[in-house]
């Protein structure tokens, strides 16, 4: 069977709505009108970038039950249950304790407010999803099932944007269960942040990582036809500028590089790459090392993050921020700018070229700082306006956790050294800002994203286990 790849599969959503059965013999249009309210929240659901499975309106324990194991089979990424009324606890514990996957509660009246004058009982009821909330926290509590929800109206666009968090959320989480992160050539030497266990990629985020080794891209590589390079070439020349720099066989190498490493994504089903090799006096294994980064940057931008360096952490931390809808390039420190109050962070390598202020810029680089070979780069300046820096960090008894700061990418002077660099504003002093942030525990290298995306990491944490580390803000 045919696996579709974790970065292009949605998030499945179950949906059940609800309502207490003894209140349909006694107000005979409330179930209708319930119903009604249950579809329209069916229909906002369908929107999202997700899969919904329905499984109806339960009014009883038993339907409640029937429901659990529908949704169970469905093996959701995230089950959302419409309060419409009053509903006792013993109907939607089971579809929390079986599903397998986290719930989040929602409560939907009609509209903004009762009009007092004319409801009668009957139309009170549909604006009672509120009155349940409190015993099923208090249920699920003592059940040791994690609580959330969502309270707002039927077309209160406030609560559908923090429902879409969780759903976004819910397409993290599952593109980290079932994502397939290769990790090609070997650790660079003496980067103990880099280092990372393997089995405690799956035992955090779940997912499998693919060893893989260069000779994977070589025998790749060497199958690449002169009309694909030309397709390539082609395809560079609309994505980037070439700067004067760029010499024409490295140019070509990168390309064929490039043909190479999107035969080696699809052939092992990756979803992310991290990779490093050295290499030796100009042979194969140092060219493909130096020929990487183009073919990884378009690798990225298609939202499979390919980062160097070995830095299989950041690549799953890119992966995230993508999925999150804001890209995520590789990054690092540079240099603080205490003049113009700015951290200067990128790096010599891949980049997000969805993210980019203009059009990226190919360099010619005859030399990598601390790297061998030679070849091109790309040069570019995240957009401006507010960035999340997002890393993956892990704690001494092998737990992962998420680190974050919102600042925003301002304009200014660059270097002009195929780097990837911007310069952002955290809003304090950036001596302080980049000592508290390296006091977070993160790794050198991070993902740079676009926007404020603090709150919909924190849905994430939640969803996923995962602490988060908020510096700065």
């Amino acid at each position: 069977m045919t696996r579709t790849p974790a970065t292009a599969r949605k998030p499945k959503i179950g949906l059940v709505a609800g309502g207490l059965g003894a209140y349909w013999p006694q107000f005979p249009e409330l179930l209708p009108q319930l119903q009604r309210s249950a579809a329209r929240v069916t229909a906002r659901m369908r929107e999202f970038d997700a899969e919904v499975v329905d499984v109806g309106f339960i009014s009883d324990a038993q339907e409640g039950a029937a429901a659990a194991e529908k949704l169970r089979a469905a093996d959701c990424d995230l089950i959302v249950g419409f309060l419409t009324t009053y509903m006792t606890a013993t109907m939607l514990v089971p579809i929390a304790q079986r599903s397998g996957a986290p719930v989040l509660l929602i409560n939907l009246q009609p509209t903004e407010a009762m009009d007092h004058a004319s409801f009668d009982t009957g139309q009170w009821l549909a604006y009672c999803g509120a009155c349940p909330l409190p015993e099923m926290a208090n249920t699920f509590e003592r059940s040791g099932i994690p609580f959330r929800s969502v309270s707002g109206y039927l077309e209160d666009e406030r609560a559908w944007t923090r429902i879409g968090r969780w759903i976004r959320a819910a397409g993290v989480r599952s593109v980290l269960r079932n994502g397939r992160h290769g990790l090609m050539g070997h650790l660079y030497p003496g980067m103990y942040d880099v280092s990372t266990d393997l089995t405690m990629v799956t035992g955090n985020l779940g997912g499998h990582v693919e060893v893989l080794e260069f000779d994977d891209l070589r025998v790749r590589v060497e199958k690449v036809t002169d009309d694909e390079v030309a397709q390539k070439l082609a395809d560079t020349r609309k994505t980037f500028e070439l700067d004067d720099s760029v010499v024409q066989g490295d140019l070509e190498w990168a390309a064929k590089v490039s043909v190479g490493l999107d035969r080696l994504a699809t052939d092992f089903d990756l979803d992310s790459l991290a990779y490093y090799h050295r290499g030796l006096d100009g042979e194969t294994h140092e060219r493909l090392g130096a020929g990487m980064i183009l073919g990884a940057s378009l690798l990225t931008a298609r939202g499979i993050p390919a980062v160097g360096e070995y830095e299989l952490r950041t690549s799953l931390a890119m992966l995230i921020t993508d999925r999150l809808g804001a890209g995520g390039s590789f990054t690092e420190l540079q240099a603080l700018n205490f003049r113009d109050g700015v951290v200067e962070m990128g790096h010599d390598g891949p980049a997000h070229l969805g993210i980019s202020e203009r059009r990226p810029l190919l360099r010619g680089l005859g030399v990598y700082h601390g790297k061998r070979g030679w070849g091109v780069s790309v040069e570019f300046d995240v957009r401006h306006g507010p960035v999340t820096v997002i890393g993956l960090g892990q704690t001494r008894d092998g737990r992962y956790k998420l680190i974050a700061s919102q600042g925003e990418v301002v304009g200014g002077p660059l270097l002009k050294i195929g780097n990837t660099t911007s310069r952002v504003n955290f809003g304090i002093d950036p001596g302080e800002w980049t000592d508290a942030w390296s006091g977070s525990g993160v790794a050198h290298h991070w993902a740079l994203g676009t926007g404020h995306i603090i709150p919909e990491l924190r849905a994430v944490a939640e969803l996923t286990g995962l602490e988060l580390v908020e510096v700065g803000n």
